[in-house]
């Protein structure tokens, strides 16, 4: 897709498709106003006969526009003028593409900013527009055999701005939300797949083949027996039960200077979670495949920084197993050492991503961060407590949660600041280890959280649970992208 910015009216720019908004009581925009004087006042003419009101979700595509520059004119109801906001914005754009998909237009127009929107500048306009049309198009990888997706008509798409002071802007915006969808896109493509195909073995070649395709990425993939040898003890617990080889993977990507403390984001790489002996039951076990999005999120992230060229130094951790039951998997009750030198009764064999994420955040110690986050699908209690909107955000520091919550808002793509504390630790005491990796059922999501600080002395550590947001079910089945517009925006704003 070809994204592109737009200084000229509507009524003089060749298109095969312009979009305009008609506000309720058929108020019409300035983009609409301007048009319909060249079309010879058929929007005026639909407000008039009662066909289009302006109502959110309306939509009317107009043809046949003898004289004009436009192939297509899509009209959108957006409803009401003060409302009218970011959200509002990113719902009319997912109409007019549902809309555009059913034409044969091959390249369009958005109008639909050029009335100041509240909170939207242009730098915000055009990565909504860029995000919108991503997820317009994204098709998952498709193992059928019959009956394939058509590809999309649409190849090129642009946005129209009010003055050639907006311009910079834009582009720079279009910029930014083409690496975050490419990101959203390989994270998405790496959790649609079936366990089978993208095993541990699979995510390391990915690594492996990103490296290849960009010099300022570093990649290391360390085997079972270097993990051994480095006393992670805790990661290779949950693997003992799987046949398949678990991968330790490395990123390193060197923005700035190396003396620069970086970044370190850590991902849950488990490719299927059965539970191990504390099985799960059977229904919605399938989406167990998802398992891995925080590892994903870690790829989708790393791909979108060294598109950017950012200049920081960032650093991808992914530990990948499977979570499996055999004769020879770890069993509750019993007790592992962590490479921090810490022993764990394992309690609960299905609580095994904190088993996996501690090791890797003792690993990040090596690299003098200056901040460490961890993204995992972790907990039911999170969905519980947030649903499949908000992901939960955990830190030892309150500055360091507010950046990532304000750059969950700037992206659309949110997240809630959730407690941890000394009394939600008390849940996780062992009479015969160090800790347990699990409390009781209330507060599940803290305990976690309090479970992964426990590895986290002297590091400014967040912890995002993603288990609500990460993918979604039902009809829609699959991976939403989600948190790497967060991660992506996070970055882009540190100082």
């Amino acid at each position: 897709m070809e994204f592109f910015v737009s200084t000229a009216s509507p009524s003089r720019q060749r298109t095969d498709c312009a979009i305009v908004g008609v506000y309720d009581k058929g108020v019409l925009s300035a983009a609409a106003e301007d048009l319909d004087a060249r079309i010879g006042g058929r929007i005026a003419k639909l407000v008039k006969r009662g066909d289009l009101r302006g109502k959110t979700g309306d939509a009317v595509l107009l043809a046949d526009l003898s004289g004009a520059p436009v192939e297509r004119v899509l009209v959108l109801g957006l409803g009401n003028r003060s409302a009218f906001k970011r959200k509002q914005y990113r719902k009319a754009l997912a109409s007019a593409l549902a809309a555009l998909s059913k034409t044969g237009a091959r390249d369009a127009i958005s109008y639909l900013g050029l009335d100041e929107i509240g909170d939207v500048d242009a730098y915000t306009q055009a990565r909504v527009v860029v995000e919108a049309v991503a997820a317009s198009q994204y098709r998952t990888p498709d193992h059928k055999t019959s009956n394939k997706r058509p590809k999309p008509t649409l190849v090129k798409f642009g946005l129209a701005v009010a003055s050639r002071g907006d311009k910079g802007q834009a582009e720079r915006g279009i910029t930014h939300g083409e690496a975050i969808v490419g990101g959203m896109a390989l994270m998405r493509d790496l959790a649609n797949q079936p366990a089978n195909v993208c095993t541990p073995s699979y995510l390391a070649r990915t690594a492996k083949s990103l490296a290849k395709d960009y010099k300022k990425l570093n990649v290391r993939v360390l085997n079972e027996a270097e993990c051994k040898r480095l006393g992670m003890g805790s990661f290779l617990s949950v693997t003992e039960g799987s046949d398949e080889p678990a991968a330790f993977i490395v990123f390193e990507y060197y923005g700035a200077e190396r003396s620069q403390a970086p970044t370190v984001l850590v991902g849950k790489g488990v490719t299927f979670d059965t539970g191990g002996i504390s099985l799960k039951p059977p229904a919605g076990m399938d989406e167990m495949k998802f398992d891995m999005s925080g590892a994903a999120s870690v790829f989708g992230a790393m791909k979108a920084v060294v598109e950017l060229e950012l200049p920081l130094n960032v650093v991808g951790i992914v530990p990948a197993c499977e979570n499996m039951p055999n004769g020879r998997a770890t069993k509750p009750g019993d007790i592992v050492k962590s490479m921090s030198g810490q022993t764990i009764e394992v309690l609960n064999t299905d609580a095994e991503g904190r088993l996996i994420l501690c090791d890797a955040i003792t690993y990040s110690r090596r690299y003098k961060p200056e901040v460490v986050i961890d993204l995992a699908t972790l907990t039911g209690a999170c969905v519980i407590a947030l649903g499949n909107h908000l992901s939960g955000l955990f830190s030892n520091d309150d500055e360091l949660a507010a950046e990532l919550k304000a750059a969950g808002e700037r992206a659309d793509d949110r997240a809630w600041h959730m407690p941890i504390g000394e009394e939600y630790g008390e849940a996780l005491k062992s009479n015969f280890a160090d800790m347990a990796n699990v409390g009781g059922r209330e507060g599940g999501a803290i305990t976690a959280a309090c479970f992964l600080a426990k590895f986290t002395d002297g590091l400014r550590w967040a912890h995002l649970d993603i288990a609500g947001t990460a993918y979604q079910g039902g009809a829609n089945k699959g991976s939403t992208g989600r948190p790497v517009p967060l991660l992506v925006d996070y970055l882009l704003n540190k100082k």
